[in-house]
């Protein structure tokens, strides 16, 4: 309502503007051709005029038979107008002369009316820059937003971290009653930091405790502090408290507080750095001399690390609540969630679609299901399937099927056998953790071929055994090229790449090195910003050391994967042989297909094009 009131009152003065400046300009128009007596008196003999009407016996308005109009000022006498009808009468010239009485209250607003137009659009667009716009006028004012009815987002909205919101339903519990606790000498807390990765539901939770504490809810970015105005910063601050404090109790709500809360000392400005003042002023008003009594701070961040102790202290921010990545049951319960709005098919099992996930947070799953959603759209279905859901994880995780891919002979053969290799060693290994759900040779994203694996549960502590695993699978494609092909390739490249990285977070991270031992050879904090180079925490003789034993590690798992696929080089021709005429294969038809067992599905359309 009201911007529709806003829009009527702009419009209702644009008309007025508009009608007014009609009648002023044929007002300017009559004004400057005024004209003396005389000249009225000579054109009146000549015949030229049509109209004359005497405005409170004081001016001559009138016109002339081409349509111009003139004015004649002064006091309009007995004597001129006895001149006028001797002239009529002597001439026989035809005209019109009427009396009319001049709306002194029109005459006036007319004559002020410029002076009120220019005033009236000054303040206008003042009041527009202030408001919105280009902000010219309001540096200093806060950027919060004021969370509205239409926004309110409850507890039940959120699924998968319960204890974070059970920290923060204690909170909503402190604003309702405040007096069950401060009966016993407890006080409500003043700040909570919410800590956790990208997409764990960190901005999520806050909206949840505005909408279930149903009191005034502040939201602002930690980068509207800043900016290039020195003292802009620490201004905005102040007014977000001052708003604050009008409307306690209220939750102000910081998202992405590390880009004003970072570590002081450590940009280039020195003491005068705006964003070093802008937290100065952000931790006076959390706990400072002034109270800021019913005001309650939810902040959130993905960089915890880098934030000023100073802000991190009891006090400023009581509690740190951990937005940890969701596990398997919790996926289930946030597949749930984004899911209850959109028909799912008989099939769909959300238990086997949160084991498929591993590491997703809640914003990745959110977009799976959309994507899914989609995919049933074009496809003109009625319902989404796990088929779907499939396709839209391996979508998410890898990228789209390139389908329109020509590919030499020579290079689809070797993506087939690298694939087996992976699937057969996967297979293969004595209590291997992770099975093989599917293996394709659809080339997706930046991959030829893709092997995906499904985790039967959560993992919370690696073993030596898993990582050892790990680099066996992930040596086991150049493996089945070179036992084949007999020559080397760069499809392997990202295998080693993460077989390196496993390798030395096992030497250097996590002690389980027999030559080097249980200890963490790091490297000093990077600090190249002031000039300072990141250096290694030990000699040149101990990462020589280190280096030897990364190789040795991977060396011995290439050596053992080569020794089993050596052992089943049948197999191995089999599944690649299979997988070259069906392109994709199930984890259960792997089994069956190394068991001994054929393909008894009919074989699809090639998707890849052979050159």
């Amino acid at each position: 309502m009201k911007k529709k009131t806003k829009k009527f009152i702009i419009w209702t003065f644009c008309i007025i503007c508009l009608v007014s400046a009609g009648y002023f300009s044929d007002y300017m128009n009559v004004s400057k051709n005024n004209i003396p007596f005389s000249k009225i008196l000579y054109s009146l003999k000549n015949g030229d005029i049509q109209k004359l009407v005497v405005v409170n016996e004081k001016t001559f308005i009138g016109s002339y038979k081409n349509g111009k109009q003139f004015k004649s000022s002064g006091l309009v006498t007995d004597l001129i107008l006895h001149n006028l009808n001797n002239a009529q009468d002597k001439h026989c010239t035809q005209y019109s002369l009427e009396y009319t009485e001049k709306n002194l209250l029109f005459s006036i607003l007319l004559s002020i009316f410029p002076f009120l137009f220019i005033l009236s659009m000054i303040f206008f667009f003042t009041k527009q820059l202030q408001v919105g716009g280009g902000q010219a006028m309001s540096f200093g004012k806060s950027q919060a937003k004021l969370l509205t009815e239409s926004q309110k987002v409850t507890f039940n909205d959120v699924a998968g971290i319960d204890e974070c919101k059970s920290e923060l339903e204690e909170v909503v519990e402190f604003l309702k009653s405040p007096g069950k606790f401060t009966q016993l000498g407890g006080k409500i807390p003043k700040g909570i930091l919410l800590i956790g990765s990208p997409g764990t539901g960190k901005t999520l939770l806050a909206r949840a405790v505005a909408g279930e504490a149903d009191v005034p809810f502040f939201s602002v970015s930690g980068s509207d502090f800043v900016e290039m105005f020195v003292g802009v910063g620490a201004s905005r601050v102040r007014d977000l408290f001052k708003q604050g404090k009008k409307r306690s109790p209220c939750i102000i709500f910081i998202d992405e507080i590390d880009a004003v809360g970072r570590q002081r000392g450590s940009g280039m400005g020195g003491g005068n750095d705006e964003r070093e003042q802008t937290l100065n002023q952000l931790l006076v008003e959390m706990d400072g001399f002034e109270v800021n009594n019913g005001i309650i701070i939810i902040a959130a961040t993905n960089r915890a690390d880098v934030l000023d102790s100073a802000i991190l202290r009891p006090g400023r921010f009581d509690r740190q609540v951990i937005v940890p990545l969701p596990d398997m049951s919790a996926r289930e319960r946030i597949f749930e969630v984004h899911t209850k709005k959109i028909p799912l098919c008989e099939n769909v099992v959300l238990g086997k679609m949160a084991k498929m996930t591993p590491g997703m947070s809640g914003a990745d799953i959110a977009n799976l299901v959309n994507e899914a959603a989609l995919s049933a759209a074009r496809n003109a279905q009625t319902q989404v399937t796990m088929n779907d859901l499939e396709r839209a994880q391996e979508k998410v995780i890898m990228g789209v099927e390139k389908n329109s891919l020509t590919m030499n002979y020579k290079e689809y053969h070797k993506t087939a056998y690298h694939e087996s290799g992976h699937a057969i060693v996967t297979t293969l290994l004595p209590d291997i953790e992770d099975p093989v759900h599917k293996l394709s040779i659809i080339p997706r994203g930046q991959a030829l071929g893709v092997t995906i694996n499904l985790p039967q549960r959560d993992r919370y502590s690696i073993s030596k055994k898993y990582l050892d695993d790990q680099l066996c699978i992930l040596m086991s494609g150049r493996v089945a090229e070179e036992l084949i092909f007999n020559e080397l390739s760069s499809g392997a490249s990202n295998d080693f790449e993460k077989a390196t990285s496993i390798a030395k977070k096992m030497v250097c991270d996590l002690g389980m090195s027999k030559n080097l031992g249980p200890i963490i050879y790091g490297e000093k904090y990077n600090r190249s910003f002031i000039g300072e180079a990141s250096k290694p925490s030990y000699s040149e003789a101990t990462g020589k050391k280190i280096d030897d034993e990364i190789k040795n590690i991977i060396s011995v798992q290439y050596n053992r994967s080569r020794y089993i696929l050596e052992s089943n080089i049948d197999i191995l021709h089999k599944v690649a042989n299979t997988l070259i005429d069906y392109e994709t294969i199930s984890g259960e038809e792997l089994k069956l297909i190394i068991s001994g067992y054929e393909m008894t599905r009919a074989r699809p359309r090639k998707k890849i094009k052979i050159e």
